[in-house]
């Protein structure tokens, strides 16, 4: 969902270029708290140190006010079927997303042979290693990558 959104609102606008959005999710990836690095990060690559600050405390303040807002309705929402069929809705619409965000991100990186199969083995380890850090997914994406490169 994150992805689909700084592609929106980012890429389109032409403050950065997928390229550079993918780069900055990958780097994400690896630290603790990934869509909050994320965030930051774009945040210093706009606007420097004040960026990052602006958009740690954009990504954070929403999903802690929701958060302290809903606490209450938390024990409710299960009794719900209204609630139940919203949520329904909502995974639904957000598989959709992302799905489609995959199927862009699949235009602009998968561009050869070697990317190609860089791809279907992960897909292949996220389906078999169901319990593996997608950090040890990514790394062995980009172990294979130099691999292929020196063919």
């Amino acid at each position: 969902m994150l992805f689909a959104y700084l592609d929106a609102e980012l890429v389109s606008t032409g403050f950065l270029t997928r390229q550079e959005l993918i780069d900055t999710v990958a780097v994400g990836q690896f630290t603790p708290g990934p869509v909050l690095s994320t965030a930051t990060f774009i945040g210093w690559q706009l606007n420097g140190f004040w960026g990052a600050i602006a958009a740690t405390v954009g990504i954070f303040l929403p999903s802690f006010i929701f958060v302290a807002i809903l606490n209450p309705l938390i024990p409710k929402m299960p009794k719900s079927k209204i609630i139940a069929a919203f949520l329904d809705a909502v995974n639904i619409a957000a598989v959709a997303v992302i799905v489609a965000v995959c199927v862009e991100m699949g235009k602009d990186t998968l561009t050869d042979w070697r990317t190609i199969l860089i791809a279907v083995l992960s897909i292949i380890a996220v389906f078999v290693f169901k319990k593996m850090n997608s950090a040890f997914i990514v790394i062995g994406g980009a172990l294979t990558g130099y691999l292929l490169t020196l063919i």
